[in-house]
């Protein structure tokens, strides 16, 4: 059955239209509703809310909120540069058929913001400084408006830019994704005549090949750092830096990295629930349809494996998804958040201005009104058509999918986003959690560590629960994953399997005897009422009014465990009040195993799972549905990471 509150209705008609947007054309886009036209008309809408922000000479855009740690000076100019990139795709998709004052507003501010003595001058490109980043985007953004911005740019303010843009050449770097920025920019230098430095070009490129770790997945930088930064920018970059490069760019790299990126999509596209929300793990989070980015790469690089009506409907699902909810908001700006704003997703970077990177989403602008991919009828995304789970062995997840209610899993046993070993393993809400959605977020609480959301905690005696930290995976393939981290110098060691919307978890502790363990399930959330909270004995659950439901299960280890549900205001990016089912043991145990599920299936929720133990220690796990599965011990002496299949249909 299918829950409305989660899936696009059958017919977009029957959902109201935004204010100032197209209606809804059921014909060509039979999923969303949504055309070229949408798209255009949210860009303009974003562009137009810029304005009462603008600086007198448009070289910045002071936008509302608490500034980055980079300060006002340069959030000015990430609103100016972030914003360019979206007016640039927006002037070049229509063939400069716009009003001509959005060309000469950016022609304006670029004029202002690189003169060196001027009052709205622009802060220096300077070693590992974040016009770095912004310096990346202006670039793009002057490639791809040329014909109607740069040539007609005076040579004074040609050159002043390219002074400006040139603060590259020989910086110092950030090794992460920043390298991609000076590879973008210095081409970009490149091509119009300026200094630049080749060797910096393609030691970037060669950087990028340091990270590839298989299936289409970088790590940002050394370590595990997995997320969406490999669509937004790792396989992003590549291809604006060949647009920009032409003949200099060396053809095998152009195919090397065109092969990554048809492989990833093959990947990407399950990660959006029929709601168009994207699963929510990860930094940045508050570029929210940024994730649609790399869909619209794969088409200009001919390097997507998706027909064209599928990349429109896993695209505008996504943007139609943030703009139903507040994203923009009635003054037409992108806030700090996820919906509402909501600053724990954010980051010390994070200025008014950083959500603009979502303007990356509308890089499909460039293709012609001819394209397929705008013409071609919409076609289902994955998740609204099959369940799926699929195994990704290089950041060491699982994605398990139920068309029933249309909701992305995400079972974590990889990605903690941590340099390697002996940095600091920090715990992070949005990389440290067994599992994470397209329907929900994860708990942001103000004392770090201390959501029980998709976490299993050694507690101390006052209560305080130990941090997952450092993952250290043990493989991912088929339908399981399994891996172990360090809980107050104890060896704690996972392994899940997942089938439908069910995830079962057999925990193997290291622990001394008296250690009291809590483990939750998902957290739920919702801005009108609280959810519902229902528990038992070794069983507890969490009810949105809507039918979403969190509900986790003791099937070995937990007698006498009564479930609870723990509470909170304010902690969650989804709504104000959430609700996480939770299990608490007082004695240790050496083996546990718990079923959890989120769902908005009802039949999802129904009894009948088990588990049982052998005398060698293997386990095996009955699904409420019958399905059962062999779980064996000893999972450290696995593979770090083992081939997987392909997506793999459970329905």
């Amino acid at each position: 059955m299918t829950a409305p509150h989660v899936s696009l209705p059958d017919d977009p008609t029957h959902l109201p239209n935004l204010p100032g947007l197209p209606p809804a054309d059921p014909v060509l886009s039979p999923v969303t509703g949504w055309t070229r036209a949408h798209w255009e008309a949210i860009a303009d809408r974003l562009l137009d809310g810029l304005l009462p922000y603008a600086s007198p000479g448009f070289a910045q855009y002071r936008l509302p909120g608490p500034p980055s740690h980079s300060g006002p000076w340069s959030d000015g100019l990430e609103g100016f540069a972030r914003s360019f990139l979206l007016a640039a795709f927006r002037i070049a998709g229509s063939d400069g058929r716009v009003g001509p004052a959005l060309v000469e507003r950016y022609a304006a501010g670029l004029a202002a913001g690189t003169d060196p003595r001027g009052a709205e001058r622009w802060p220096p490109v300077t070693d590992r400084a974040q016009p770095m980043v912004e310096a990346a985007s202006i670039a793009i953004a002057l490639h791809e408006s040329r014909r109607w911005l740069w040539d007609h740019l005076d040579d004074g303010v040609r050159g002043q830019v390219a002074d400006w843009l040139g603060g590259f050449v020989g910086a110092d770097v950030n090794d992460s994704n920043w390298r991609l920025f000076q590879v973008i920019t210095e081409e970009f230098l490149a091509s119009v005549g300026a200094p630049h430095s080749r060797a910096e070009i393609d030691a970037g490129l060669a950087r990028l090949d340091d990270w590839y770790r298989g299936g289409g997945w970088y790590t940002d930088g050394d370590g595990r750092k997995f997320d969406y930064y490999n669509a937004w920018a790792l396989h992003l970059y590549p291809v604006l830096w060949a647009r920009i490069a032409g003949p200099r760019a060396n053809p095998d790299t152009v195919a090397r990295h065109r092969t990554r990126l048809r492989e990833f999509l093959a990947v990407h596209q399950h990660f959006f629930g029929s709601d168009g929300a994207p699963v929510h793990q990860g930094r940045s989070l508050t570029y929210r349809f940024a994730t649609a980015a790399p869909l619209w790469a794969g088409v200009l690089a001919d390097a997507t494996p998706l027909p064209p009506g599928r990349t429109r409907r896993l695209a505008s699902g996504a943007l139609r998804h943030f703009a139903e909810r507040g994203a923009p908001d009635e003054r037409g700006l992108l806030t700090l958040g996820w919906y509402r704003p909501f600053l724990p997703v954010t980051q010390r970077y994070s200025g008014p201005a950083s959500p603009y990177w979502a303007s990356k989403a509308f890089l499909g602008l460039l293709l012609p009104e001819s394209h397929p991919v705008w013409t071609a009828p919409e076609e289902p995304a994955p998740v609204d058509t099959a369940d799926v789970r699929l195994a990704l062995p290089a950041p060491g997840w699982l994605l398990h999918t139920t068309a029933a209610d249309g909701i992305v899993r995400l079972v974590n046993h990889g990605s903690d986003r941590l340099p390697p070993p002996p940095a600091t393993a920090d715990d992070s809400p949005h990389y440290a959690r067994f599992a994470y959605s397209s329907a929900t977020a994860p708990e942001t609480p103000k004392a770090p560590g201390t959501g029980p959301d998709n976490h299993i905690a050694l507690l101390a005696p006052d209560g305080t629960p130990s941090p997952r930290g450092r993952i250290h995976p043990l493989g991912a393939s088929g339908g399981r994953a399994a891996s172990w981290h360090l809980a107050r110098e104890h060896r704690v060691e996972t392994a899940s399997v997942v089938h439908g919307p069910w995830e079962v978890r057999v925990h193997r502790l290291d622990v001394p005897p008296g250690t009291a363990v809590r483990e939750g399930g998902w957290a739920v959330a919702d801005d009108t009422a609280p959810p519902v909270a229902r528990t038992g004995p070794g069983h507890a659950s969490a009810r949105r009014a809507d039918g979403l439901t969190s509900a986790i299960t003791g099937l070995y280890g937990w007698d006498g465990t009564e479930g609870t549900v723990a509470t909170a205001l304010g902690t969650n990016a989804v709504g104000h009040h959430s609700a996480t089912p939770v299990l608490e043991l007082g004695e240790g145990a050496r083996l546990l195993v718990t079923l959890v599920v989120l769902s908005a299936d009802p039949d999802a929720l129904r009894p009948g799972a088990g588990a049982s133990v052998a005398a060698d220690g293997t386990v095996e796990v009955r699904f409420p549905d019958g399905t059962r599965e062999r779980v064996v011990p000893r999972l450290s002496d696995a593979p770090e990471s083992s081939p997987g299949p392909g997506p793999e249909g459970t329905s």
